[in-house]
């Protein structure tokens, strides 16, 4: 297997193909690599495609559904339905892939193990696990069902919602983004104009840095006011997912739009995929929830439960219920935790390389 410095040049230049890479976003992400394990999972997802199926081959010939791929315990937020309705859920598909359903699993598993790792979850690695497990099942024994926090999971809409007590925050970070005078791509533009809240409304268009998987992408936000408040429009570029790379590199579409429309869930209106670039709504309520944003007590495990189910959710969309049953009771004892263990010291090795690496 080929070092992870090897690794990631080796996927830049397969991404610089398919889209413009911003070189100092990039190196900030490099930067970021070197911080902590988490900030690590949440960067390469391109090498966990790479060696997942090496290091747990007893789960890849499970029964395959359209998966999120990059999924992760901060890859989840909040969202207004069509019906105004606040919703939980992923909220990230920039990687989706036709992969076996034991993959997002895993992947879920290692970052809450890495999560627990650096203080970030009270719970125990096994706990953690047998919870996701437990959400999983749930969700394919009810069939499916999103999570609308306006009637319902109270713990779940005190959890969400703590950090948007102060929304005035959100509006004063991005209005200080600088302008961007020129340069922006005329398929940017003409996404960020579609989705406004009205045809010809004036906007200024800023260029955004966020998230770490995406680093390194351009990102650009329409910003205007619109009667009486702020209202933003996210355009980012997408290529199709890192797994494509993974397994040859051959051509291949982008699905993130697949997989929203085929999911269990209460759509979000204004995320739209428009060619290779995602447009979606911004607002302190319409965000990805870090852990730090969550309040210091908290039910951890029953936030595990609800990312189990909300990954059944997804999964439902593209794979029968009684198959997914099957293939989760064929699993072993314990394989998820096990397996959680084997990717997380993986990629602590590589971790390690990357830092010394760096110098």
């Amino acid at each position: 297997m080929m070092k992870i410095t090897k690794a990631t040049a080796q996927y830049e230049a397969w991404l610089g193909e398919r889209l413009t890479l911003v070189e100092p976003d990039l190196r900030l992400k490099h930067e970021r690599m070197r911080e902590n394990r988490f900030a690590f999972l949440r960067a390469t997802y391109y090498r966990w495609a790479q060696r997942w199926p090496d290091l747990c081959p007893h789960l890849v010939p499970a029964a395959r559904v359209l998966a999120v791929g990059d999924l992760h315990v901060e890859n989840f937020g909040t969202w207004r339905d069509a019906e105004g309705r606040l919703v939980w859920g992923i909220n990230d598909f920039d990687e989706a892939w036709r992969l076996p359903f034991t993959h997002d699993l895993v992947r879920l598993a290692t970052s809450a193990n890495v999560a627990i790792a650096g203080e970030h979850l009270a719970i125990e690695p096994a706990a953690a696990a047998e919870a996701i497990l437990a959400g999983y099942r749930g969700c394919l024994d009810a069939g499916g069902r999103p999570f609308v926090l306006a009637e319902s999971h109270e713990t779940l809409r005190a959890m969400a919602t703590h950090r948007l007590h102060q929304p005035g925050r959100f509006w004063e970070k991005l209005e200080k983004l600088p302008t961007v005078r020129g340069g922006v791509p005329a398929g940017a533009r003409r996404a960020l104009d579609r989705m406004m809240p009205e045809r010809d409304l004036a906007f200024r268009i800023a260029h955004r840095i966020a998230g770490l998987g995406s680093l390194g992408r351009q990102r650009y936000v329409g910003i205007a006011d619109w009667h009486g408040g702020s209202v933003a429009r996210e355009a980012k570029a997408l290529a199709p997912s890192a797994c494509c790379w993974a397994e040859g590199g051959r051509a291949a579409r982008i699905r993130y739009q697949d997989i929203l429309d085929a999911a269990v869930r209460c759509r979000d209106p204004l995320v739209r995929l428009q060619k290779k670039w995602i447009v979606r709504r911004l607002a302190p309520d319409c965000s990805r929830i870090e852990l730090a944003a969550l309040p210091r007590v908290r039910d951890e495990l029953r936030l595990l439960q609800a990312m189990g189910w909300e990954t059944a959710n997804v999964h439902l969309g593209s794979a029968r219920r009684r198959d997914l049953v099957a293939a989760l009771r064929g699993q072993g004892k314990d394989w998820l935790a096990r397996a959680a263990r084997t990717m997380d010291d993986a990629l602590t090795a590589d971790w390690e390389d990357w830092r010394k690496a760096a110098g």
